[in-house]
């Protein structure tokens, strides 16, 4: 049996319902975004031999500097960006191993991932088919770029923290849509951009700590 897929012992059910109630515990109150959380099998997006830390609230390394975000942060951003309303078309920037855009298609009806790091790209696709979320769909691109073909989005998620906010992203926010990212460089601040049709408007939510957003494709 293949502890991978069996779910047995610290990636049981049991364990991700005790995460469930450890997000209610630290605020979290959308149970759509619960639900979604609790669905998705955290343990598959990570090494195997991390396979047992995968639902305690830290974040963990996927390899190539980066780290798959603690239960907490992205149950938070999702919430942010719900808004309690539903999501058509979401972007997210940095895919990273795929448990953030998994989460995203329980709750979006369309999800596009960009992640500039191509075994990353590759090692997500294989996550996500495995679980079979088909509504993610993965781009090797410069996530700072977006996906202007695509565009507009209603939800925009960053998953990596950049020093401010990029202009190609604003443009291809629709109107009433939303965007959360990180910002900053050694103190970073989880941070709402909403646009409606008088603008942009930037409200900072809390403090967190993301790696950087690099540009270009590696």
């Amino acid at each position: 049996m293949n502890v991978r897929h069996s779910g047995i012992g610290m990636t049981s059910a049991r364990t991700r319902n005790r995460m469930i109630e450890r997000l209610r515990a630290q605020g979290i109150r959308d149970e759509v975004v619960l639900a979604a959380m609790n669905s998705v099998p955290r343990h598959l997006f990570v090494d195997e031999a991390l396979a047992t830390r995968a639902y305690e609230d830290v974040s963990l390394p996927i390899g190539y500097g980066q780290t798959i975000s603690q239960p907490y942060i992205v149950a938070r951003m999702i919430e942010i960006l719900r808004n309690d309303k539903p999501l058509n078309r979401v972007l997210e920037v940095g895919t990273g191993r795929g448990y953030q855009a998994a989460v995203l298609g329980q709750v979006a009806r369309e999800v596009y991932s960009v992640e500039r790091i191509k075994p990353l790209h590759e090692r997500a696709a294989q996550c996500l088919k495995e679980i079979g979320a088909r509504n993610v769909r993965l781009s090797h691109a410069d996530g700072g770029m977006g996906l202007p073909s695509i565009a507009p989005f209603d939800g925009i998620i960053m998953a990596a923290a950049a020093t401010h906010v990029p202009r190609e992203l604003l443009a291809q926010m629709a109107v009433g849509s939303r965007m959360v990212m990180p910002l900053g460089t050694q103190e970073q601040m989880l941070t709402l951009i909403e646009r409606d049709e008088r603008g942009y408007h930037q409200t900072q939510m809390e403090a967190v700590k993301f790696v950087p957003l690099l540009t270009g494709m590696a």
